[in-house]
């Protein structure tokens, strides 16, 4: 019985799983999936993430620190130059194991684990999520009330206007003459002559 015994040797020996699971994680990292069984994949899970957690400090010590659990130089410098970009935001759960049934032969569970900011499908997909808008009703009156107090816009041929042609001081002074001269004749024209008034003889005793 496994009584709090967090490893799981998986069937194999000390060395053996070290020698497995250095060689599932290499190729993890070059070609950022693998199909394998359920629970080579919970232990590779555990043995690769603290890996990927070191490479984002690029440094000579943590170079020789994963190169001692990975023995492969091509998936250090994969790991080091081109992932640790891509995961330099992410902390922490940077693989996703995704079940795909059993196995003919002995009915095992089988997986397909990968690396999580390569899946390009699912990552579209939540780009597309994302993108939708969300639908909301909104009462009626508001719409009518936005509608009351936006002033109509002016035309262009209201705001186009043809500029006045400025006279000069020598017609407004003509012009200011002529009107003149045409109220006085108007004024002597409509005044009446005053008729003299006849002298009655009561008048010349007084």
């Amino acid at each position: 019985m496994r009584h709090g015994k967090k490893i799981n040797h998986l069937g194999r020996t000390s060395s053996h799983r070290k020698a497995m699971l250095s060689n599932m994680a290499s190729s993890l990292i070059l070609h950022k999936r693998i199909s394998t069984t359920l629970a080579k994949a919970k232990a590779l899970r555990t043995f690769v993430e603290p890996l990927f957690t070191r490479s984002k400090d690029d440094s000579t010590h943590n170079r020789r620190m994963v190169f001692s659990y990975l023995q492969n130089k091509e998936a250090v410098s994969e790991l080091f130059r081109e992932i640790s970009k891509k995961i330099s935001d992410r902390p922490g759960g940077y693989t996703r194991i995704l079940k795909t049934g059993n196995r003919l032969g002995d009915n095992a569970d089988m997986c397909i684990i990968e690396l999580v900011d390569y899946n390009l499908t699912m990552l579209a997909a939540k780009e597309t999520a994302k993108a939708k808008p969300t639908r909301r009703r909104r009462a009626t009156g508001k719409k009518k009330d936005e509608t009351a107090e936006v002033p109509e816009k002016a035309t262009a041929v209201d705001e186009v206007k043809e500029p006045k042609a400025k006279k000069s001081t020598k017609k407004v002074v003509e012009e200011k003459v002529k009107e003149s001269e045409e109220v006085v004749d108007q004024t002597e024209t409509t005044e009446e002559p005053v008729e003299p008034k006849e002298e009655t003889p009561e008048s010349k005793e007084e």
